[in-house]
């Protein structure tokens, strides 16, 4: 039955999504819809990695009068304290327009969604962009949906970056970066998901994928 849903995949989006929401039914057997909705981005990894508080990036963007800009000038403002990078700047945003009510959890300023996983693994930056490229090359797919577009990777002085676009108009982006002991932390979005629904679905498929990297 799964290979005759895997071979449809390639007809289009709806059966690519189906043959998710499957997989996804079956990780998911028994939990009600409740269970299902999507969560409030974390704040508690802010101070740890910005050595600011959540209560005070609250204060810092109450005091630029954050609720009357828009998304990219929230995070241009906090990437311009020098204390968040592009992805954390982007995170702090997030959870401060969740926290004014001016998004749902796991909605995008384009009013798509969007799902992230991390887990910390050994080895440095650039080892891990190695062994990552070669363990999604192994992929045949993505959750039954083809990949259409790259995979790409990326360099800058703090991260590096794996990229790829999904055959149903949603994109990977894998970023990793350095932590001490000689290891990485590795944090897979996936975006531009359509519906609040495909969130939990893709959380386990990519914690799924992730335990066995």
């Amino acid at each position: 039955m799964a290979m005759l849903l895997a071979s449809g995949v390639s007809s289009g989006r709806g059966a690519g999504l189906r043959f998710l929401r499957l997989r996804c039914g079956i990780w998911c057997v028994g939990l009600a819809r409740a269970e299902k909705m999507v969560r409030a981005i974390s704040t508690k990894n802010f101070e740890a990695e910005t050595g600011r508080s959540w209560e005070e990036w609250l204060v810092f963007l109450g005091r630029i009068g954050a609720a009357d800009l828009s998304h990219a000038e929230i995070a241009r403002r906090v990437r311009e304290t020098g204390l968040a990078s592009g992805w954390w700047s982007q995170s702090i945003t997030v959870a401060y327009e969740q926290h004014i009510g001016r998004r749902i959890p796991g909605q995008d300023n384009d009013g798509r969604f969007a799902v992230s996983t991390t887990k910390t693994v050994p080895g440095s930056m650039d080892e891990t962009l190695a062994r990552w490229a070669t363990f999604m090359t192994a992929q045949k797919d993505i959750g039954g949906i083809a990949i259409s577009r790259g995979p790409e990777t990326s360099v800058s002085r703090k991260w590096r970056y794996w990229r790829c676009g999904l055959a149903n108009g949603t994109r990977v982006i894998a970023g990793i970066g350095d932590k001490p002991g000689g290891k990485s932390s590795l944090a897979v979005q996936h975006e531009k998901l359509a519906t609040a629904d495909d969130v939990e679905c893709w959380r386990n498929y990519w914690k799924s994928l992730l335990n066995k990297f």
